[in-house]
């Protein structure tokens, strides 16, 4: 490992970073919050990412989340204050749309530019996703080349309905017009079966055999000369890329930062702050009934023991 690298030896505090032969493994490490997104996490993302590309030993990555889930999005269980954490506003103050624009838009300090380094990585990333994958972790999953999730997991936009807009597009460009227009619209979350079937994901399995079958992928890919990987992956990348990704990601978080700051967006940040995030998570699923009032079998399976 070159030093300085940020890989195998760094302490992180929202990651796990490890390596075995040639594959590389990010474990988003907030198992006590579903892996819930909040500072440094994608900051230390992309820094475990630089450090597998700077492994000359490493030609595969998988990320994957500790626990429960893979990741339950942005972490407003504590309040919504974290925004300003990345330059921008506390949720509670009054709109200022130039400090907005700074968490949107700033590839220094925004959190999409920093999932997006799973998608410029020149070494292929398998995403593993089990349980829930749902707002922001959806956008960072859907970064990586590969995804391969439990048949059971879920994952889906809660803040399609309010308080928020796709962040990095991924949705749309995985899906296609027909079936993007429909989940932009409605928020409707599927199981890991239903969009390995839908090809949001490349592959659901039983959740007994995920571990197995990413790392199986995994080692084939690992097989194939590095230089040959960075070619297939660069040529598809730039296809979207001449199809307008970046624009794309640069309008979805300024459209997110709009969303939040609708008078229906500020009714959701009053609520939680007057009964709790809890509260207001509530109010907005249950005329779904989905996500966090979801019955027992729209719900990820619990892991035993």
């Amino acid at each position: 490992m070159e030093e300085g690298a940020g890989g195998v030896g760094v302490t992180y505090q929202t990651i796990l970073y490890e390596t075995d032969g040639r594959i590389a493994t990010i474990t988003l490490n907030r198992p006590e919050k579903m892996n819930a997104i909040r500072p440094p996490m994608p900051e230390e993302l992309e820094q475990a990412v630089v450090a597998a590309n700077r492994d000359r030993d490493v030609s595969v990555i998988i990320l994957k989340g500790a626990g429960e889930a893979f990741c339950a999005g942005f972490d407003f269980s504590e309040g919504l204050e974290h925004f300003a954490a990345w330059g921008g506003q506390a949720a509670e103050e009054e709109w200022d749309p130039g400090k907005d624009l700074v968490i949107s838009a700033s590839p220094f300090a925004a959190p999409v530019p920093k999932f997006m380094s799973l998608g410029r990585s020149p070494k292929p990333v398998i995403a593993q996703v089990h349980g829930w994958c749902v707002g922001g972790a959806s956008d960072m999953a859907l970064c990586a080349d590969i995804v391969i999730a439990s048949e059971d997991a879920q994952i889906g936009t809660p803040y399609s309905r309010v308080w928020g807009c796709y962040l990095t597009g991924m949705w749309i460009y995985r899906l296609g017009l027909t079936r993007a227009k429909l989940h932009a619209l409605t928020g409707e979350p599927l199981s890991g079966r239903q969009a390995a079937d839908l090809g949001l994901i490349n592959f659901a399995v039983p959740a007994e055999r995920l571990e197995g079958e990413v790392r199986t992928l995994a080692a084939r890919l690992a097989e194939i000369p590095g230089s040959q990987l960075h070619a297939m992956k660069l040529v598809v990348n730039q296809a979207y890329e001449n199809m307008g990704l970046a624009s794309t990601q640069l309008l979805g978080p300024i459209l997110d930062g709009y969303m939040r700051n609708t008078p229906e967006g500020r009714g959701f940040v009053e609520t939680a702050r007057k009964r709790g995030v809890g509260a207001a998570v509530k109010e907005r699923d249950a005329p779904f009934g989905d996500y966090s009032q979801a019955p027992p079998s729209r719900r990820p399976r619990r892991k035993k023991g």
